[in-house]
């Protein structure tokens, strides 16, 4: 509850929100953070760990309807897939522009400057990839590749456009249009080029 109430303080404040802020958001008193976190810093840390974990995002996916049409429901998985990006972005980038430099608690970030674990990266893409995959699978005899490569292939589209400057490019592809190109290719009839 404390972490749910401060995300979009960090997100906004960086390391320069106060804890009585954070108190006030939550609808408790400010020694109850300190009952929950031995400081300020492990509170952040506990953020980032929040922002960069999958779990929400997971939950996300598995909640899209496998009823709906299988363009509708990659859409509603590039929405949920772009606003955890946006998120993690969001707190982890206000904190290091903030100074917050720490994150060596349990499930926290790596240190400044180092990758994360690849175990725990590597897990996070599996569990993302298979939750995809479950979105596809009902589908599975439309398509010419395995839902596992098409899985993969539309993690590949969503994360290049996500991360493509508007400056490099007209535009990054809209979700319809990535699936568009995913589903459909980018020839205008199959054979015509």
């Amino acid at each position: 509850m404390i972490v749910a109430a401060a995300l979009p303080l960090v997100a906004e404040y960086g390391a320069a929100v106060t804890t009585s802020r954070i108190a006030r958001a939550a609808g408790i008193g400010e020694a109850t953070i300190f009952r929950a976190f031995k400081d300020k810093d492990e509170l952040l840390d506990a953020c980032v760990a929040e922002a960069v974990g999958t779990g929400h995002v997971l939950r996300e996916l598995a909640s899209i309807s496998l009823d709906e049409p299988l363009a509708d429901r990659l859409a509603e998985a590039a929405e949920a897939l772009r606003a955890h990006m946006e998120r993690m972005g969001t707190v982890v980038g206000a904190l290091y522009a903030s100074g917050h430099r720490r994150g060596r608690g349990p499930g926290a970030g790596p240190q400044d400057g180092e990758d994360p674990p690849p175990d725990s990266r590597a897990q996070s893409v599996t569990a993302l990839r298979n939750a995809v995959i479950e979105l596809i699978e009902p589908d599975r005899a439309a398509f010419r590749l395995s839902p596992e490569k098409v899985a993969a292939a539309f993690l590949g589209l969503l994360f290049t456009r996500l991360q493509t400057p508007a400056a490099e490019a007209d535009a990054p592809l809209t979700p319809e249009e990535l699936i568009a190109v995913l589903l459909h290719g980018t020839l205008n009839a199959p054979g015509s080029a």
